[in-house]
């Protein structure tokens, strides 16, 4: 996505909590979490940051079309730290989707196994044989006009996870432009994908902090 020239979002990046060791910040769809590899992709949300907060930090990402809640380090020493809980998956994630079609099960887990569609990049694909494992639990939050609202809550952080377990269960999520077929894209001028939540340990004082960003769909 970022070997070409991308769409640049105007919206403002939200702050969602701060202290002298982190941000918690909301990321505008369209806006990169950090620089493309074409000239005119430099405008993106660690670079955004770094204008206020020089030691700011990239921790983990989220796809350019996803908006929602991320988290970033400020220091090195806290980035350390940080990178260390997301590896280990200490960290609580929960996402907000619009789908398309309505899902009978009221919750649910997709476990298939995800790895890269080297002919087809950036996509992935579902491939039994080289396949990382890869888990997502779901929840409806509401059915009506041939989509359902659901709340994910991926255990583990496959690239494109989210997108390709829906799909493969018969329910692309909506505005997608990768995955969903012509109807579902033509549904959303937007990926209807959002970060919801994110919790995780304080780096220094070891509090739980979990912070919420509201999706604008």
């Amino acid at each position: 996505m970022s070997d070409y020239l991308v769409p640049h979002s105007q919206e403002p990046i939200g702050i969602l909590y701060q202290d002298e060791h982190l941000l918690f910040v909301a990321k505008p769809h369209f806006l990169l979490s950090v620089p493309g590899k074409h000239p005119l992709n430099k405008d993106c949300l660690i670079s955004r940051l770094q204008q206020t907060y020089p030691d700011a930090r990239i921790v983990h990402r989220l796809d350019l079309d996803t908006s929602g809640t991320m988290v970033i380090a400020l220091g090195k020493e806290r980035h350390a730290e940080l990178s260390r809980q997301f590896r280990l998956r200490q960290v609580a994630k929960s996402y907000i989707a619009v789908v398309a079609g309505e899902i009978k099960e009221n919750a649910g887990t997709i476990d298939l196994p995800i790895r890269a569609d080297w002919e087809n990049r950036p996509r992935q694909k579902v491939c039994f044989e080289r396949g990382k494992p890869s888990i997502t639990h779901f929840t409806v939050i509401a059915r009506g006009n041939n989509s359902t609202r659901l709340r994910l809550h991926p255990v583990t952080g496959r690239s494109h996870q989210l997108r390709l377990h829906l799909l493969s269960i018969g329910h692309p999520i909506l505005g997608c432009d990768l995955y969903a077929d012509p109807e579902s894209l033509s549904r959303s001028d937007r990926l209807l994908l959002h970060a919801e939540r994110l919790a995780l340990k304080h780096p220094v004082t070891g509090q739980w902090l979990s912070i919420e960003s509201e999706p604008a769909f």
